[in-house]
């Protein structure tokens, strides 16, 4: 085999192996005002993530018996190593966040059922404060938290039916990585630029793919690669929902106490 094929014996400049998650933290109700939110790091990655609740949808959606999810993502001016101006001020949003933010929506909206949320909309907002890769897969998998905290809120409020199921199933992304020939797990920064393949990979509890971006920034790469990184990033939003699954576990039998 190729040493491609062979990722977990190197050790990275952070102490990881290459088939292993940065630290992965979710801070569960970080706002007060929120219906959902949740402070998510992956390393020095943190993103900020809120879910706000409205019963009814935009007017498109009006008598459909549908409930709605959208998202927006942005970064704070000095989210990275030098301060980049507020796009509202810009007085236009750029390309990437505009990609982003509907990356989000329909990373969430995969495992929405829309008929169990009811004529409700819940809009996420993503919010980076601090950014070392990976924001994006970051943002996706602490979004769901939030979300799943804003529907709580929701049928506690009676807004949502006692026995609607509006979440079909969990989600998280992460990224994966050819950095000299090996794949790697859950890029930082100084990894996501030397990479010679980049790839952000979202997945459902279940293992089911919602999204796959790819791109190799150096050589291409072949079917054989491919497989390699899917099956590690499965591996990766694997742990990713376990951790996921035991934060909001531990929310429900705190509300029990």
């Amino acid at each position: 085999m190729t040493e491609a094929s062979e990722p977990t014996t190197l050790i990275r400049a952070d102490g990881r192996t290459a088939d292993q998650l940065r630290e992965v933290t979710i801070e569960r109700g970080w706002s007060e005002h929120a219906e959902g939110s949740a402070l998510i790091s992956f390393g020095r990655t943190k993103v900020l993530c809120t879910a706000s609740f409205t019963n009814g949808v935009p007017r498109w959606m009006n008598g459909k018996g549908k409930g709605w999810v959208t998202a927006e993502y942005a970064m704070l001016p000095r989210a990275t190593n030098s301060r980049n101006d507020r796009e509202s001020v810009k007085g236009r949003i750029g390309g990437r966040t505009h990609e982003i933010s509907r990356l989000i929506g329909r990373s969430l909206r995969a495992v929405v059922d829309t008929k169990g949320l009811g004529e409700n909309t819940i809009q996420i907002d993503c919010d980076v404060l601090q950014a070392d890769g990976g924001t994006r897969t970051a943002a996706i998998t602490g979004a769901y938290v939030a979300l799943a905290d804003a529907i709580e809120w929701a049928r506690d409020k009676k807004f949502v039916g006692q026995r609607a199921r509006p979440l079909i199933d969990t989600v998280s992304a992460v990224s994966v990585g050819i950095i000299d020939g090996t794949p790697m797990l859950d890029l930082a920064y100084v990894e996501d630029v030397r990479a010679e393949t980049d790839m952000n990979v979202v997945a459902t509890g279940r293992g089911l793919f919602v999204e796959v971006q790819g791109t190799a920034e150096g050589a291409p790469f072949d079917r054989r690669e491919l497989d390699s990184l899917l099956d590690l990033a499965l591996a990766g939003t694997a742990e990713l929902t376990r951790i996921q699954e035991l934060v909001l576990a531990q929310a429900i039998a705190a509300a029990g106490e």
